[in-house]
C-alpha cells in the first residue's frame, strides 16, 4: 500500500469541510506502520469519497510481484449504502457485484428467472450458450479483475476462500460499526423449519447445553449432505429443489463451521444455545439457534486474511478499545483518525419531550402521552415532513391507532415488515408534511432536505435482553458496552435529518431512558454530539389541538372527531393537497439565522430492549443469495 497516493486517489474535484485533514491523518496513520486505521467520521463527511481515495493507494500489479496481493475491496453491511455508490458519478470506478438472486437470467424464457434459480443451476451438466453474457457472471469477472471490487459485506464475507476473489492488498469497510455483530449474526446457526429443508423428517432433541448442541450438529450433517448428494445425482431439479440443494449445501457449511470451532482446544469462541419448545407433548425439542458470542476466528477467516490493510468507517465506533476487543484486533496495531463535525449545532438540535419511560412495564402509562406529544409536534411542524422511530412493530401499532384516535391519522403512514422499502420511498416521494412511523430505520437513512425536517425518537433502543447473548455479556457486567450500543443507534438516528452544512432538522427525544443512555455512555460520546446534548432544551410547542394537526379539519368534522385514517401498506388511501402553515407562530426549531431546525423489531421484554428480528423461525439467512460453489 502506498498512502503518499492518498491525496491523488481523491475523486472529487475538490475538497468540502475537513475531507483533505481527514485524508491527512488517515495517510500519517497507514505511513506509520499500523494495519488497521479506524475513521470516525460524522454525518456529511463523505465517507465514501474517504473511502474511495484509501482503496486507490493499494498496491498496483505493476508494481507487485506475482505473489503479492493487489488491488482493493470496498464493502458495507447496508445494502441502501452500495446502492448509493452505484449511484455516485464519482465513484464509477468501483465494480460492483451482487448475489446470484439480484440478477435475471438472459436465456429465452428464463427472463423472470433469478441467476440462481436459471437453468445451470437445475440441470446437471448444463452448458449455457450465454455463459459468457450471464449479467452475474460477467459483473463477477469483471468486479474479480478490478482494482476496486465492491459488495455488501455478507457477500464479502461468503466469498472467503474464494478462487474469484482473492486476497486483496486494502480492505475498506463502510459503516463499519456494528462488524461484531454482523459477524455474530452471520455466524449464528437456525435450525428451524424454514432454515432446514428436512425439518419434518428429523426428530430434534431437547438441547440442554452447547455440548448436546454440537452432537447433534454433527449428526444433522449427515442427514443432510445424504440429502443434498441425492439431488445433486438428478439430471434435472426443479427451482424447488435446487433451492433446497444450496440450502443443504450452506447449512452443512454453517455445522461444519461450528463443529471445526468448537472442537478447536485454541479457539476463543465462546457458544450460547437457545431452543423453543417442541411441536408438542413427547415430541422432543423445537427450533435451536445456536449463537457465537465473541466472532474473532470467524472474523479472522472471513475478513481479516483477506488483506494487508484495512481502514474501517463510521461516525459510531465509540470506544477504540472496545471495539478492537470485540472484532479480535490488537489495538497496538489500530490507529483511530477522528473527523471533525462540520455542521453547525444549531442546525441539529436535540429537544427534551419526554414522557416517562417505555419500558414493557412503563410503556401503557408513558406511550399515551407520547402520542399526544407527537400531536403538539405536527402542529408545530405544519407544513413538513417528519419521522418517528417506533422501534418495534408493537409500538408502531400502538401509537399509530392512538394518532388514527385523536384525528391526525391522515397525517401519518406506516409500514409492514413486507412493504417497508415500497412505503418508505412513497412516503419520500411525497411532498407536504405526511409523518412516516418507522420500524429500524436509525441507520443508513438519508432524508436530506425537504424529505423530513423533524423526527421523534419514541423508545431507547437497547438491545434485548432475553437475547442469550445479551443476557451472557450483562451476567459478566459489561454495562458500559450495553449503553454504547444504545448511544450508538441514537447518534445514527440523529443523522438521518440532516445530511448537509446548510441542512437542518429537529430530533425530539420521547423517552426518558434516553436522558439515562447519555449520562452512561458519556465518557464514550463524540465530542461534536455531546456539543448536541449540553445544548438540548425543552421546546415551546403548541398546546395540544388535533384539530390543527391534521391535513384536514373537514375530514375530522365528518367522520365525527376523526381523521380519514393513517395510510397502511398496500391500503394507502389518498391524500388531500390541502396543507396549512403555522400561521406565522415563532417554531420552536428555529435556528440562530431564522431557518427552522427543527430491518425489524417485534416483542419487547421487561428491560425494555427490543428482539433484534422477531422468532429464529423469521429469520432469513443474510447470505442465502450469495451462496455459490463456483464463486
Amino acid at each position: 500500500m502506498n498512502p503518499d497516493r492518498i491525496f491523488d486517489e481523491f475523486p472529487a474535484p475538490s475538497y468540502r469541510g475537513n475531507q483533505r485533514a481527514a485524508l491527512s491523518d488517515i495517510r500519517d496513520a497507514f505511513a506509520e506502520g499500523n494495519d488497521v486505521v479506524l475513521v470516525r467520521a460524522p454525518t456529511g463527511s463523505g465517507k465514501s469519497l474517504l473511502a474511495r481515495a484509501i482503496a486507490g493507494c493499494a498496491r498496483r500489479p505493476d508494481d507487485a510481484a506475482p505473489s503479492d496481493a493487489t488491488g482493493a475491496y470496498y464493502t458495507t453491511p447496508q445494502v441502501s449504502q452500495l446502492d448509493d455508490v452505484a449511484e455516485d458519478d464519482l465513484l464509477d470506478d468501483l465494480k460492483i457485484i451482487r448475489g446470484k438472486r439480484n440478477y435475471s437470467c438472459i436465456l429465452p424464457g428464463e427472463t423472470d428467472t433469478p441467476v440462481d434459480r436459471a437453468p445451470c443451476a437445475r440441470e446437471k451438466g448444463y452448458d449455457c450458450s450465454v455463459k459468457h453474457r450471464c449479467p452475474y457472471f460477467s459483473d463477477r469477472a469483471i468486479a474479480s479483475n478490478r482494482d476496486i471490487a465492491a459488495m455488501t459485506l455478507a457477500y464479502f464475507m461468503r466469498t472467503a476462500g474464494s478462487e474469484v476473489f482473492r486476497k486483496r492488498d486494502a480492505v475498506v469497510i463502510d459503516e463499519a460499526h456494528g462488524l461484531a455483530e454482523w459477524a455474530e449474526m452471520y455466524a449464528t446457526i437456525d435450525l428451524n423449519p424454514r432454515t432446514v429443508p428436512i425439518w419434518d423428517d428429523l426428530t430434534v432433541p431437547e438441547i440442554s447445553g452447547i455440548d448436546r448442541a454440537v452432537e447433534y450438529a454433527d449428526r444433522l450433517q449427515n442427514v443432510c449432505r445424504r440429502r443434498k448428494d441425492e439431488l445433486i445425482a438428478q439430471q434435472e431439479l426443479d427451482p424447488h429443489e435446487a433451492a433446497e440443494r444450496d440450502r443443504l449445501q450452506e447449512l452443512i457449511g454453517e455445522l461444519d463451521w461450528l463443529v471445526e470451532d468448537y472442537r478447536d482446544t485454541e479457539s476463543a469462541t465462546t457458544w450460547v444455545v437457545d431452543q423453543q419448545d417442541g411441536r408438542g407433548s413427547g415430541d422432543g425439542g423445537g427450533p435451536i439457534t445456536i449463537k457465537p458470542m465473541n466472532p474473532e476466528r470467524y472474523l479472522s477467516h472471513t475478513v481479516w486474511e483477506r488483506g494487508n490493510k484495512f481502514a474501517l468507517l463510521s461516525a459510531t465506533m465509540l470506544n477504540k478499545q472496545a471495539f478492537c476487543r470485540q472484532v479480535g484486533l490488537d489495538p497496538a496495531n489500530v490507529a483511530l483518525v477522528d473527523v471533525g463535525h462540520t455542521f453547525p449545532v444549531e442546525n441539529r438540535p436535540l429537544y427534551d419531550v419526554t414522557q416517562g419511560k417505555m419500558t414493557y412495564e412503563h410503556r401503557d402509562e408513558t406511550l399515551p402521552d407520547i402520542a399526544r406529544t407527537a400531536v403538539r409536534i405536527m402542529q408545530e411542524h405544519r407544513g413538513e415532513k417528519g419521522i418517528v422511530h417506533a422501534h418495534s412493530y408493537a409500538i408502531q401499532e400502538r401509537l399509530a391507532d392512538r394518532l388514527d384516535d385523536f384525528g391526525v391519522g391522515d397525517r401519518v403512514r406506516t409500514h409492514d415488515r413486507d412493504d417497508r422499502d415500497a412505503e418508505l420511498e412513497s412516503w419520500k416521494a411525497t411532498d407536504g408534511e405526511e409523518v412516516f412511523l418507522s420500524v429500524k430505520m436509525e441507520e443508513a437513512l438519508d432524508l436530506k432536505g425537504d424529505l423530513a425536517r423533524w423526527q421523534v425518537i419514541c423508545k431507547a433502543p437497547f438491545l434485548n435482553t432475553n437475547d442469550s447473548r445479551v443476557a451472557h455479556r450483562l451476567e459478566e457486567g459489561q454495562w458500559a458496552w450495553y449503553y454504547r450500543a444504545a448511544l450508538r443507534t441514537v447518534i445514527q438516528a440523529c443523522g438521518r435529518v440532516v445530511r448537509a452544512p446548510d441542512d437542518y432538522g429537529a430530533t425530539y427525544l420521547a423517552d426518558s431512558s434516553l436522558l439515562q443512555v447519555f449520562d452512561r455512555a458519556e465518557t464514550d460520546t463524540p465530542d461534536w454530539f455531546r456539543e448536541q446534548v449540553e445544548r438540548m432544551s425543552r421546546p415551546d410547542l403548541p398546546e395540544f389541538d388535533p384539530r390543527s394537526a391534521s391535513e384536514s379539519a373537514a375530514g375530522a368534522d365528518a367522520a365525527g372527531g376523526r381523521g380519514a385514517g393513517r395510510r397502511r401498506g398496500s391500503r394507502t388511501r389518498g391524500r388531500s393537497d390541502a396543507g396549512s402553515s403555522s400561521g406565522g407562530r415563532s417554531s420552536g426549531g428555529r435556528s440562530s439565522s431564522g431557518q427552522s431546525a427543527s430491518g425489524q423489531s417485534s416483542g419487547e421484554n421487561s428491560s425494555g430492549g427490543a428482539s433484534s428480528g422477531g422468532s429464529s423461525t423469521d429469520r432469513k439467512s443474510p447470505m442465502a443469495d450469495v451462496w455459490d460453489d463456483s464463486v
